[in-house]
């Protein structure tokens, strides 16, 4: 086989438009017939959707209501009644590479494509694998210049001219029964591609066309940029390493051939249950809906060192020179321990230390792994000390700690997934710190705590601070703006803005002083399941006029079942609103 050579792009099948052909590659050889450019295909009319109208046409005209077990019979109909529309069409057979080179780059050629004449063969079993009979249409054209045609007749008469039929793109300049043809392969392919899960025919679900919706809702905010980019990629990647994992145990299982030994079954055994974790981790995400974040887990495993074996405690020094200005205010029975790096600071503590930051840019991946209890405080102003986090690390700082404080530092976010601060457990302080987010805000899950005071949260994709059920939260003199940036023109898409509180149970938020402006969303907002506390618009409407009114007796009663004590906030500027009540 000829091995390929030389750089081109391949056009992205369902993320970029395809407005031209990518540049012919190159395939050193001895003359042949020159093929010619490949021409257009069909585009998609599935990108101009709607997700309602994405939502209708898989629930509503292509499954119809069916069980997940009979999905795949559903699909293979509705491919069937489209295909019975034109039994001939021109299209372009996209391939792997590997069938007709033995070296390339994958980068250079993303696939073979050849156009082909392709007729339709009867119905078939799953429309996944339903396949056509192809031939080498006139003028003989590819993506790769000099793609010897003796060899893709070679390897079609290998496949006895028979290929996966979702492997086939209609071309344009054809009737619009092909167009038809078209949206039929795109609704299949996107179905198998997102949509369909290998668990889903294993695992009973009474309404599988509402998961459906969901995962199309999932798709969709993805796309119009509701879930930060970094979430949507670690998503991806979990997809993707699913469906990779699944294809490996098959083939490792496939290779066995006699009863299996020992090692290959506690092989087969570590595969299998790789997978089942990343499937429960995708069902995690589907569930959640990712509104704001991904699905949160502990991530801290590092044990609590608690205090030393001889009970004395150390400050810990970051510069890079030490000199007797930085300590002439600390006490003469100061033990002190200096260090160029932040992480190695992090890394030395125990219960009860302290790590005094001077001005200068850090970076610390053991922001990330807070188990003890100790104070990280900036000396000089606090927008000269500058911690930005690591874009390769999904994590900024996160703390399991019984009681860690942050004090006079910024924080700037720079790539990471998961919120700028995430509190899995005990209680965090921040003090008089400036967060500059790029993904999430500051995150409480369950049965944390945190206090925030003279401090500032601006630029978040999500809501600035987002409170889980059953956490609590005091915000003091804090300003919170221009949070909930997410990429998206329809500003409907979301209402988080300043503060967000998740109900069952209900956190408890506590806020006095601070000023909460220039958000995308609300100021304020709540997220309840049901109407449980009997709010209504009129209602609503009155709280946010009033701001933190006492008088109001709606506002207060509404107040109180969520235990949400509000004084001298200002509230202002934010475009949904200043307040808001959101049901689920």
């Amino acid at each position: 086989a000829a091995q390929a050579e030389g750089y081109g792009e391949g056009e992205e099948e369902q993320e970029e438009d395809e407005e031209e052909e990518p540049p012919l590659l190159s395939v050193p050889e001895e003359d042949e017939e020159e093929a010619q450019p490949l021409p257009p295909v069909c585009v998609s009319p599935m990108r101009g959707m709607w997700r309602d109208e994405k939502v209708a046409l898989y629930c509503d005209e292509v499954l119809q209501g069916c069980k997940a077990e009979d999905a795949d019979e559903a699909m293979s109909k509705y491919l069937s009644e489209k295909l019975k529309l034109k039994d001939k069409w021109l299209g372009v057979w996209k391939t792997n590479p590997e069938l007709f080179f033995v070296k390339y780059e994958e980068a250079s050629i993303p696939f073979v494509g050849i156009l082909v004449e392709v007729t339709c063969k009867p119905h078939q079993s799953s429309s996944s694998c339903f396949k056509v009979t192809v031939s080498v249409a006139e003028p003989f054209s590819s993506n790769i210049a000099n793609i010897p045609r003796d060899l893709v007749n070679e390897i079609l008469e290998e496949l006895e001219h028979s290929v996966p039929l979702l492997e086939v793109y209609p071309v344009e300049g054809q009737d619009s029964d092909i167009h038809d043809i078209a949206l039929a392969l795109e609704v299949v392919r996107f179905f198998y591609d997102f949509l369909w899960r290998d668990w889903d025919d294993e695992e009973s679900c009474e309404n599988y066309t509402a998961l459906i919706e969901e995962r199309i809702n999932l798709w969709c905010d993805i796309q119009d940029g509701t879930i930060p980019g970094p979430i949507a990629q670690r998503f991806k990647k979990t997809l993707e390493k699913y469906k990779n994992k699944r294809v490996e145990l098959i083939e490792y299982q496939s290779n066995i051939k006699e009863d299996p030994s020992a090692a290959e079954a506690v092989e087969c055994w570590k595969k299998y249950y790789e997978i089942v974790m990343l499937c429960g981790l995708l069902k995690m995400w589907e569930d959640l809906r990712l509104r704001v974040h991904g699905p949160f887990f502990p991530r801290i495993l590092r044990r609590r060192k608690g205090k030393r074996d001889f009970g004395k405690t150390i400050t810990h020094i970051v510069a890079k020179v030490m000199t007797t200005d930085m300590v002439k205010d600390l006490s003469s029975d100061t033990l002190l321990q200096q260090h160029n790096d932040l992480d190695l600071a992090l890394d030395s503590c125990y219960s009860g230390d302290t790590v005094v930051i001077f001005p200068g840019e850090y970076q610390a991946v053991n922001l990330a792994l807070l188990t003890d209890d100790i104070i990280i405080k900036g000396v000089g102003k606090r927008e000269e000390i500058m911690i930005t986090s690591e874009p390769s690390h999904d994590s900024f700082v996160v703390s399991k700690a019984d009681n860690v404080k942050l004090m006079h530092l910024s924080l700037i976010q720079q790539g990471t997934v998961d919120g700028i601060v995430v509190v899995e457990s005990g209680h965090m302080t921040l003090e008089n710190c400036i967060l500059k987010c790029e993904g999430t805000g500051v995150c409480v899950l369950t049965g944390a705590a945190l206090t925030i005071t003279d401090s500032e949260i601006t630029g978040a994709q999500g809501a600035g601070v987002e409170l889980y059920p059953g956490s609590i939260a005091i915000l003091e003199r804090n300003e919170i703006h221009h949070c909930n940036n997410l990429r998206t023109s329809d500003n409907s898409k979301s209402t988080l803005g300043g503060v967000n509180m998740k109900v069952l149970p209900a956190p408890k938020l506590k806020m006095t002083n601070n000023h909460i402006y220039n958000n995308n969303g609300y100021g304020v907002s709540i997220l309840q399941p049901t109407e449980q506390f009997f709010i209504v618009e009129e209602a609503l409407n009155k709280g946010a006029a009033s701001g933190d009114k006492k008088d109001d007796s709606m506002l207060s009663r509404v107040m109180q079942n969520l235990n949400l004590e509000m004084n001298n906030n200002k509230i202002e500027a934010n475009l949904k609103g200043d307040i808001r009540i959101v049901t689920s």
